[in-house]
């Protein structure tokens, strides 16, 4: 059933999502002082192709550095990202086969919002 679910999002939404974040990262990784950001970015959009069976939890190390850089994140490019999450699982959710779809994408808004201090482990 994952890869059913998986092939389905990513032709539905998770390229398109993944694309946004890789973007994102290229940008962040062009400017040296914002490479952490980048490669969070790239994690993310690797999560963003195939999220069924991965989930994200809190790293046991994240601290102070993490928030603050999180706050800066959502500032500069986290708010867009998590508007495009919650646009993309609103639209999966018209349908009742893109409803499954849409709660993923409303599962990814907190990373997309803070992905500092964050880990991608299989479920």
């Amino acid at each position: 059933m994952r890869i059913i679910l998986n092939l389905i999002w990513l032709v539905l939404s998770g390229f398109w999502l993944a694309i946004g974040y890789v973007l994102t990262g290229i940008v962040c990784c062009l400017l040296i002082i914002t490479i952490p950001w980048g490669l969070a970015a790239f994690r993310i959009a690797n999560y963003a192709l195939w999220p069924f069976g991965r989930q994200v939890v809190d790293r046991a190390d994240a601290g102070a550095p993490s928030l603050l850089g999180n706050v800066i994140w959502i500032v500069v490019a986290g708010i867009w990202l998590a508007i495009g999450h919650v646009v993309t699982g609103v639209l999966l959710c018209v349908t009742i086969i893109g409803i499954p779809l849409g709660v993923a994408n409303f599962k990814m808004v907190p990373v997309s919002l803070m992905p500092l201090g964050k880990v991608i482990v299989p479920a």
